[in-house]
């Protein structure tokens, strides 16, 4: 995966990655400039070519590891890495960041050594501000945290941890309740670290949301990539806690950066350019993932396997493989995007699309 230069970009995608801060759209964009640094090509469309080719095996890594076992087994050690099973719809989303940052800074220039020192110097700038979306997203949303609330929030999200540690050191008192995020309990994480910082948190079920949501004064969720519509794409069950907010009359707020903002049009839960599971697979279990069935402990599939007696034998590593890891939340259930460029109304995500391909 190394270019004629030897430069390996996925390798150095993975590595930026480590940062267990970085987002997956940056990394993507901060990987792709790196290696138009080392780019070996004498002409702009080389380049181009080159370029493209280099997006590819990015987006192919992101595809190959989200199922992969050692990821999940990184995950159920709870080790700080950057979640990757749901790096799909991220990746892509830095991909059109970066080849649209190159389409609309290439063209005014024709000598193409000094195109690309110009590509080279802007996407520093471009990467400054990228820097600081996180923040400015979560100072829009901590403004709509109400004193003596109590916050639902869905699994686990950087921006959103960011927001209510904003909201928190305002002097807001206020209750989070998380849910756990399954299959990979992310939630826990997030109740963790927001107890840690002083705010009052408790972790719900994932089917205790309906149960709860009457209590609740908003919802908080966040994504992996906003999407045409003002639709999100987000941690699996986003989508039915925006349902059950919806039947309840409560706000639901998706924070997002900016740089997630994704040139996708889904018209249902499987128009996602995501790696397809065996959902509804009612296979024999000797069909089963066999490094699953190699390396799963005896204590997991007893912890995990139902008490009624059935012929298959499924544990929790089962699950992570064989149920989908994001959904879609359409715009009517969504009342209000709180980015770093604003509150946006989901019909505003179009409009600032169309400023940046434009």
């Amino acid at each position: 995966m190394a270019n004629s230069n030897g430069f390996d970009v996925v390798q150095t995608y993975r590595q930026i990655l480590g940062d267990p801060d970085m987002s997956t759209p940056v990394a993507t964009f901060k990987a792709l400039a790196e290696f138009m640094k080392h780019s070996s090509a004498s002409t702009m469309s080389e380049f181009m070519q080159t370029l493209d080719q280099a997006s590819q095996q990015i987006k192919a890594a992101a595809y190959a590891e989200t199922g992969s076992w050692s990821k999940y087994m990184r995950l159920t050690h709870e080790e700080p890495i950057q979640y990757q099973h749901k790096a799909q719809v991220a990746a892509l989303a830095g991909m059109d960041l970066f080849l649209r940052f190159v389409a609309r800074n290439s063209h005014d220039i024709l000598d193409f050594e000094t195109c690309k020192q110009n590509l080279i110097d802007r996407s520093e700038l471009i990467l400054q501000k990228a820097a600081v979306a996180r923040d400015r997203a979560a100072a829009t949303g901590a403004q709509f945290i109400r004193d003596n609330g109590l916050v639902l929030v869905h699994a686990y999200s950087r921006v959103l941890m960011r927001l209510l540690m904003i909201a928190g050191k305002t002097g807001k008192r206020f209750r989070v309740l998380v849910t756990e995020g399954r299959p990979t309990t992310e939630g826990e994480r997030a109740v963790r670290e927001l107890t840690e910082a002083g705010i009052e948190a408790q972790g719900v079920l994932d089917s205790a949301v309906a149960y709860i949501m009457n209590k609740v004064d908003m919802v908080l969720v966040g994504a992996e990539g906003v999407v045409e519509n003002g639709g999100v794409i987000n941690q699996i069950g986003s989508y039915q806690v925006a349902l059950v907010a919806k039947a309840h009359g409560k706000p639901l707020y998706a924070v997002a950066e900016s740089y997630k903002f994704v040139r996708l049009f889904p018209l249902s839960q499987y128009d996602l350019p995501t790696k397809t599971p065996r959902l509804l697979n009612f296979a024999d279990k000797n069909l089963m993932h066999p490094l699953l069935s190699a390396q799963t402990s005896q204590r997991q599939r007893e912890e995990s396997t139902s008490s009624v007696d059935l012929d298959v034998d499924v544990s929790l590593a089962d699950f992570v493989l064989s149920n989908p890891s994001v959904d879609y939340t359409p715009p009517e259930y969504i009342t209000l995007l709180l980015t770093d460029l604003g509150n946006l109304t989901p019909s505003g995500v179009s409009d600032e699309l169309i400023k940046l391909y434009l």
